[in-house]
């Protein structure tokens, strides 16, 4: 394919770049010292024990002999599976298949460890999902713990979805000496188309249809194994991982069980032997994953519409390398990269629509192509970013790969960057007296981006749902959903409030969502300000509103504030926080939500106690 290494990059992603290695500077330094010292003097296989060797090979079978031996790589697989979650039901059989591919290539597997996968889809709007976002930090955790065993020179990380792909990424690279990949397992086939499904639920909010036709209607979109349609934060996350390059090439959005799925699986095995530290193409997970990479994600997401989650998610992940980054760059990246897909809930068609009009490989190459994205970023699979431009095939039972697509496939769901769907990225930085917070506005017709009406102000999402049942919401208004930040409540999102605030707005109301807690990654055509930072429980601003205060949204300037007199805001007193809620475990994640940072840091417990 022809190089486009020689195209300048556009200078407000040359200096957003250079700003988050300056800023990074000391953190990575010593992320990169700490990588260094865990390959040359850490603990590895041949340090341990008789005794410790003996416990990891015990269960072994046919590897056995070779594991013992120490003379081939032992890859460590860290997996997701359960088949409640159909994005990873696919997982079952895949440590199996591992097995078997890495002794074709003289090398053995074992599963280092399995990890919770929380789907949201079945927590959301109940009280379990305020165990979600802080679900990252435990998956991290058992992360470490399985790759902790030291028996391992490499791993594959089998997950997909929301919080997981995240936390994988999170626990994976305190072990950052060692070659990874991450191994997708690929999106059902599509179902109800989701404009129906859009109806339904509407019509369910009004009281027109019950909630028989809601579920035949919910049925026939999620309908099978494989990640759910949608552009949301489990298809988010695959988007990622192919910008940073630690997917093999196109592997996101190929369904489960076809043959290029499994042989995709087989080709991430063959290869993860290839870049171990004994050979001459050495590829540590914490070399992948640097501020280029990093900076590569942003542009994915802010080119393809992403899921909001991610601006939480992103500051996490480039902490556990040492990368400081903040929303300001998110922001300015906004700015320079264009909206050039339109997938579902920005536009009509799901993901298996995008990927047939050439996906992710399209977009790596018109991204590239603009100097919108790095290309000289050390990927798992080749010299750059580049060679992740093309997309997998078939030749007879040979996989093969062949260049991404010069002409989208179809303009309705994948545009050049030379004529977007929107010149500027999805997101937009609020701030103002009621802090900072976030809106993704690649959904929201531009007639909505600025909104100012009197607040109802809540501290319960289903309060909200009351009070729309009961008619008090048919007028202009600001929804104000406060104490649902990572310290309150562990930051659930809010996806239950999507209908009845859409229904509002097609009713002519202007009508806006105000929340220090989390939006799905199906974030929709309501303007939402988001993610509101600093929370209410921990003395933010959005503690200070009253029903009736006029609420300015505005994504053109940049605004979110309460219209009240100075004065008089300074002198009020902060509502008292709702008491901590008990039940389905939220007590025990109580050590979470007392120790987490704020949303911009990332809302995590775990690496803001271990200072990172």
């Amino acid at each position: 394919m022809p190089s486009n290494s020689s195209v300048a990059l556009h200078p407000i992603v040359e200096r957003v770049t250079q700003r988050i290695i300056e800023r990074s500077r000391p953190t990575r330094t010593a992320y990169l010292d700490l990588i260094e010292r865990s390959r040359e003097q850490g603990l590895n296989r041949p340090q341990l024990s008789c005794g410790n060797l003996a416990h990891g090979f015990a269960a072994s079978g046919e590897d056995k002999t070779l594991i013992k031996s120490g003379k081939a790589m032992n890859i460590g697989i860290v997996t997701a599976y359960n088949d409640m979650l159909s994005a990873h039901q696919p997982y079952g059989r895949y440590p199996e298949q591992i097995k078997i591919f890495a002794r074709e290539v003289g090398a053995t597997a074992q599963v280092a460890g399995g990890v919770p996968a929380m789907c949201d889809g079945v927590t959301q709007g109940q009280d379990s999902m305020e165990l979600s976002l802080f679900s990252r930090d435990n998956i991290a955790m058992a992360a470490v713990v399985g790759l902790s065993h030291a028996m391992f020179e490499g791993a594959l990380l089998l997950g997909i979805c929301d919080k997981i792909v995240p936390g994988l990424l999170i626990g994976s690279l305190r072990f950052g000496h060692l070659p990874t990949i991450l191994v997708p397992a690929g999106p059902m086939p599509s179902g109800l188309p989701n404009k129906e499904k859009v109806r339904i639920r509407q019509l369910y909010a009004e009281g027109k249809v019950g909630r028989d036709e809601l579920l035949e209607s919910e049925s026939a979109s999620y309908h099978s194994p494989g990640t759910c349609t949608f552009y949301g934060t489990a298809n988010s996350n695959q988007m990622m991982m192919e910008m940073m390059g630690l997917h093999m090439p196109g592997s996101s959005f190929v369904q489960p069980g076809l043959k290029l799925r499994q042989e995709l699986t087989r080709a991430a095995v063959h290869r993860i032997t290839r870049i171990g530290w004994d050979g001459d193409d050495y590829r540590p997970l914490g070399l992948c994953v640097d501020e280029k990479a990093i900076v590569n994600a942003i542009a994915g997401l802010l080119a393809t519409g992403g899921s909001t989650n991610h601006v939480i998610h992103l500051p996490a992940i480039a902490r556990a390398a040492g990368i400081q980054i903040d929303w300001d760059d998110m922001d300015e990246l906004s700015r320079a990269v264009p909206l050039i897909a339109s997938v579902y809930p920005n536009g009509a068609g799901d993901v298996n629509a995008f990927a047939a009009a050439g996906g992710m490989p399209y977009v790596i190459r018109e991204l590239i192509g603009a100097g919108l994205a790095h290309a000289d970023i050390m990927t798992v699979y080749g010299k750059s970013l580049e060679e992740g431009a093309q997309e997998p095939v078939m030749d007879g039972d040979t996989l093969k790969w062949r260049a991404a697509p010069e002409v989208s496939g179809d303009e309705k769901m994948l545009r050049p960057v030379a004529a977007p769907f929107q010149q500027e990225g999805g997101f937009r930085l609020l701030k103002g007296n009621l802090g900072r917070g976030t809106i993704k506005v690649s959904a929201v017709d531009p007639s909505r981006w600025t909104i100012e009406a009197p607040c109802r102000v809540f501290s319960d999402q289903n309060d909200v749902l009351a009070a729309f049942k009961a008619g008090e919401l048919e007028k202009d208004v600001v929804v104000v959903v406060r104490f649902q930040g990572p310290a309150s409540n562990g930051m659930p999102e809010l996806h239950k409030l999507t209908p009845p605030l859409g229904v509002l707005q097609d009713r002519g109301f202007k009508v806006a969502l105000v929340t220090d807690g989390r939006m799905s990654g199906a974030s929709g055509k309501v303007p939402a300000a988001i993610h509101v930072s600093p929370e209410a429980k921990t003395g933010g601003p959005l503690a200070k509103l009253r029903d009736g205060d006029i609420v300015r949204v505005c994504a053109d300037t940049g605004e979110l504030a309460a219209l009240v007199d100075a004065a008089e805001w300074s002198a009020r007193e902060n509502a008292p926080a709702p008491e901590a809620a008990m039940g389905v475990g939220r007590e025990l994640f109580a050590l979470m939500r007392l120790h987490s940072d704020e949303a911009e840091r990332g809302g995590s417990a775990m690496l803001a106690a271990a200072g990172l």
